[in-house]
């Protein structure tokens, strides 16, 4: 199909669904607001459906890409009302196959040989089959099953198409509608452009189970499968076979004797495992990507497939979103409201106690119910609604953990309905932050900080001496020498904040040496153990700013 034919195809269904009707059209531009009112879609009549199935039978109708898209904007309750994103919510990867011939000859091309040398058995019969690629079956020459990803063939073609018109629109919104500049449609759809970009080069998609199977090898929690290298290209992935029951099959779980409460549970603790204690967890967790080995029922585990969407958090995020959380279930508005504008999350003029009033009028609500019957989905979204009035700007890094959280809830509360998130979560984010406050980070922060210390330090005396020049070759000219004076104080302060950091690393390394000896001669004596008290001591002796 050319781009002409593609973009005739997306304005028929434009017009057949009347997706006009969402439009902004009263804040458009005289020449566009005719245009639009004079378009020739208002020949159509308007389908007698919600505005929500309207779009959703429209992506759907559109193909893969715009499925695509409608599944992750779906999650962003920033953007679109409930009822919409409830609708699009429902959106499947419902995509014919493509044929196994073609799929064999992918591999060949991909694995330079033939099918027959790679492989005993080859199924051209797909068993499954998405908007980017399609599985089969497969036999390696050792006897081992496995499963093998072929991507779609001419998917890219249509990928750039359809993201130019995505693109197109996205401007015109950021453009011409008040909310536009807020919600970054544009860097909606750019996010959108590196995530189905990511799913198309299979190779990181095996990388990411990769990474995932080592984080958790030897757990009770999941399971992750095995990756073969030696036949994993960019379009094509050789994974292991797994065998298990389908996540969304409550009844077979239920026949097989599957505890729904602890499998339930062990998904909200899989989830807050992988975002802050590794930062990397997968992120495209749908009831079809997920399911159970059922081989011990009373202690089930996870099995995950499909890893081409996976998210991470820089480590100020997981602090300033686990304290977040923390301050909800202590609700302590008043440091959600701080933690918001110390984040840069809400803008810093923000009137905290009008922002903590807002916070609270949406929490005691849902707080006076039982915390089982607290929708973590609903909570956000009441939540994004009075960040709006507050300017909040979308978080793009916290895009895929939001999405990833109603998915584990969703699921969890499908298992066993009196799941309760709150009460789960909670211990294991407290646990945490203890952790990430002890000794040991403090350690590991010496350990990555100090080198840069050390090699930045030198260089602070020549540039306060090269500052010192500048202000004498600039005169006597009272504002130019106030101003080089001042850059000169802030280069001193630096510098004197650089040198008291690195004195303070260099006795703190030695301290905890002798404080560890001193803590375990203690111990060995029965005696109470002061050697953290003596680093905490001379480091505020080292590291206190000295007399002017």
């Amino acid at each position: 199909m050319t781009r002409l034919q593609r973009l005739i195809r997306i304005g028929w269904v434009f017009c057949r669904y009347r997706l006009d009707t969402f439009l902004p059209i009263a804040e458009l531009p005289t020449p566009l607001k005719l245009f639009f009112l004079l378009a020739p879609w208002h020949l159509f009549p308007q389908p007698k459906l919600s505005r929500g199935d309207r779009l959703r039978l429209a992506l759907e109708e559109l193909g893969p890409v715009f499925v695509k898209f409608g599944q992750i904007l779906s999650t962003r309750r920033d953007l679109l009302p409930d009822d919409m994103a409830e609708s699009l919510r429902q959106l499947q990867d419902r995509v014919p196959p493509f044929s196994g011939e073609r799929a064999q000859a992918i591999i060949e091309q991909s694995l330079g040989a033939p099918v027959s040398e790679c492989f005993t058995e080859f199924s051209q019969q797909p068993m499954a089959s998405a908007s980017v690629a399609q599985v089969h079956a497969a036999t390696l020459p050792n006897g081992q099953q496995v499963v093998v990803k072929v991507i779609r063939p001419g998917i890219e073609k249509v990928i750039r198409q359809d993201l130019a018109l995505m693109y197109l629109m996205a401007g015109l919104l950021e453009r011409y509608w008040s909310e536009g500049r807020r919600l970054h449609p544009v860097d909606v759809v750019a996010d959108y452009d590196a995530t189905i970009h990511d799913e198309l080069d299979l190779q990181r998609e095996a990388a990411n189970a990769s990474q995932l199977r080592r984080n958790f090898d030897g757990s009770s929690l999941i399971y992750i499968p095995a990756i073969d290298w030696d036949y994993t290209r960019k379009s094509v992935l050789v994974m292991e076979r797994i065998h298990g029951i389908p996540v969304a099959d409550v009844a077979a779980l239920t026949a097989a004797g599957v505890d729904l409460k602890v499998l339930a549970e062990k998904g909200v603790e899989i989830f807050f495992t992988q975002v802050f204690r590794d930062s990397f967890f997968h992120a495209d967790m749908h009831p079809g990507n997920i399911f159970v080995d059922a081989s011990n029922p009373r202690d089930p585990k996870y099995i995950a497939i499909d890893f081409g969407i996976v998210g991470t958090l820089a480590p100020d995020d997981q602090s300033y979103l686990a304290r977040n959380l923390l301050a909800f279930f202590r609700r302590d508005y008043r440091q959600v409201a701080e933690l918001h504008i110390q984040s840069g999350w809400v803008p810093p003029d923000t009137r905290v106690n009008e922002f903590e009033a807002a916070i609270r009028t949406v929490c005691e609500p849902i707080f006076e119910r039982p915390l089982k019957d607290i929708s973590f989905g609903h909570f956000l979204l009441r939540l994004f609604q009075t960040a709006r009035r507050f300017n909040m700007e979308v978080q793009p890094q916290l895009v895929l953990l939001q999405k990833t959280l109603l998915n584990v809830e969703g699921l969890g509360r499908q298992l066993y309905p009196d799941l309760d998130l709150w009460s789960t979560a909670q211990p294991f984010l407290e646990t945490w932050m203890r952790r990430r406050l002890g000794p040991g980070t403090l350690f590991k922060t010496l350990q990555s900080h100090l080198p840069a210390w050390l090699e930045q330090s030198p260089d602070m005396p020549q540039l306060v001496h090269d500052a010192l020049l500048e202000l004498r070759n600039h005169g006597t000219d009272d504002h130019r020498q106030a101003q080089w004076q001042a850059q000169l104080d802030d280069r001193q302060r630096q510098q004197d904040r650089r040198w008291r950091r690195t004195t303070a690393a260099l006795v703190l390394t030695g301290l905890a040496l002798a404080s560890t000896q001193v803590d375990l001669l203690a111990v060995a004596q029965d005696l109470p153990a002061y050697g953290w008290g003596l680093i905490a001591v001379a480091a505020w002796l080292v590291a206190r700013p000295a007399p002017r």
